[in-house]
C-alpha cells in the first residue's frame, strides 16, 4: 500500500512538472508587452505591420517558445525577426511559413530571463500575428522606459539594405527584404542609447510630397494609419505620445520646387503637432543624400523651422548628418553606418533634451 502511494505521489509530481513546462500563455496575457502600432481588434491575435514593432516578455525557466503567424503577403518572402535574450547578443531569424513555432531559448540557466522580439521587416512585407508563448512561468514585466521616441521616414528609417550577414546583396533567389534590419537601424539604436521606447513610422520609397518607384502614397496621407503601406486601420494616438519625433524625409522627393516643398513640410509638421502637442519635433537631413540634395534639404528644412518658429512653435529643431551613408544594399546605409548615424543623433538629442 505504501509503495502504491509512493508511486502515485511521484507520478503526480512528474505530471505537475510536465504541465508546468507546457504552459501556454495566449497573446492577450497582461504580462506580454507590445510596443508599436498594433491592431488589437482580435486580442487573441494582435497584428503589427511596422518595422521595429516589438514584443517583450519576462519568464522563469530554462526554455521558452513563441507561436507567431506571418501574413505571407508575397508568397515565400517571409518576415525577419531580431531576438534578444537577457544581455546576450541579438540574433536574426527568418520565419519559415504561415504558422511558426520559434524556440526563443533552450538550455538556459534555470532562472529569470528577459526576451525581446522585434520585427525587422517593414510594413510592405505583411503583418505578424502574435499567438502566444510557452514557458514554465510568465512573470510581470519590468516597467517600460518612461521616455518615448518616434522616427518618421523612408527605407533608411526602416533599416532596408543594411544587413548582409546572412544574404548578400543580389544573391541568387534573394529578395530586397532579406537585408532589412529595423532593430539595428539608426532609430532603435538611438532609442536604446537614450533608454527610450521607440516607434518606427516608415515605408521604403515614401516621400513627403513625391514617392519613388510608382508608389501611390505619401507620408502625410498614411501617417495616421496602423498599416502604413496599405493606408488602412486608423491608429489611436492616445496609445503613444512620444517626447521626441524625428522626421527623415526628402530622399525620395529629390529636388523639388522650394515653395511647394516647404509648404508641404510646414503642413505636415502642423499635422504632427495636432497629434503630438508636447513633442519635440526634429527635422533631419537624409543620410543618403548626395551633396546637391543635402544642400537643398538643409535650405528647405531651415526655412520650415524658421516659419514654424515665427508662427509660435518653438518646440522644434533640426539636425543635418555630417556624412553620406551608402555602403549597404541599393546604396542604403550599412549596419556600421546606421551606428554612426545613431551616434550623431544620440549626441544631438542628449544635449537638446538634457537626457543623460
Amino acid at each position: 500500500m505504501k509503495k502504491i502511494l509512493f508511486l502515485i505521489l511521484v507520478s503526480s509530481v512528474a505530471l505537475s512538472c510536465f504541465a508546468k513546462e507546457k504552459q501556454f500563455f495566449k497573446a492577450n496575457h497582461p504580462f506580454i508587452q507590445y510596443t508599436g502600432r498594433v491592431d488589437y481588434s482580435n486580442p487573441l491575435k494582435p497584428k503589427f505591420w511596422a518595422s521595429g514593432a516589438y514584443v517583450e516578455i519576462k519568464f522563469k525557466g530554462n526554455y521558452c517558445a513563441m507561436k507567431i503567424n506571418d501574413e505571407m503577403l508575397w508568397g515565400n518572402i517571409l518576415n525577419y525577426l531580431e531576438i534578444k535574450i537577457d544581455n546576450q547578443p541579438a540574433y536574426r531569424i527568418r520565419l519559415t511559413g504561415k504558422e511558426n513555432e520559434v524556440v526563443l531559448g533552450k538550455n538556459l540557466s534555470d532562472g529569470v530571463h528577459q526576451v525581446m522580439i522585434c520585427k525587422n521587416s517593414e510594413a510592405e512585407n505583411g503583418y505578424l500575428e502574435m499567438v502566444g508563448f510557452s514557458c514554465a512561468e510568465l512573470l510581470k514585466p519590468d516597467p517600460k522606459p518612461v521616455r518615448k521616441m518616434e522616427f518618421i521616414g523612408d527605407s533608411i528609417t526602416c533599416g532596408a539594405g543594411s544587413d548582409e550577414s546572412e544574404v548578400k546583396c543580389g544573391a541568387s533567389g534573394s529578395s530586397w527584404h532579406d537585408q532589412h534590419n529595423a532593430y539595428f537601424a539608426y532609430g532603435p539604436t538611438t532609442a536604446r542609447s537614450l533608454n527610450t521606447q521607440w516607434h518606427l513610422t516608415s515605408v521604403s520609397g515614401i516621400g513627403l510630397m513625391h514617392s519613388c518607384c510608382e508608389k501611390k502614397i505619401v507620408m502625410p496621407q498614411v501617417f495616421a494609419k496602423t498599416n502604413f503601406a496599405k493606408d488602412t486601420i486608423d491608429w489611436d494616438f492616445k496609445r503613444y505620445q512620444p517626447d521626441v519625433v524625428t522626421v527623415c524625409l526628402g530622399q525620395n522627393d529629390g529636388v523639388q520646387d522650394s515653395i511647394k516643398f516647404t509648404d508641404a513640410y510646414v503642413k505636415f509638421a502642423k499635422q504632427l503637432r495636432v497629434y503630438y502637442p508636447k513633442a519635440k519635433l526634429v527635422l533631419l537631413s537624409s543620410p543618403m543624400a548626395n551633396a546637391k540634395l543635402k544642400s537643398v534639404l538643409v535650405n528647405y528644412i531651415g526655412a520650415v523651422v524658421n516659419r514654424l518658429k515665427a508662427q509660435g512653435d518653438n518646440n522644434i529643431g533640426s539636425y543635418f548628418f555630417t556624412q553620406q551613408a551608402r555602403s549597404g544594399c541599393g546604396s542604403h546605409p550599412s549596419l556600421a553606418e546606421h551606428q554612426q548615424i545613431a551616434a550623431e543623433l544620440t549626441t544631438y538629442l542628449s544635449k537638446e533634451m538634457n537626457w543623460r
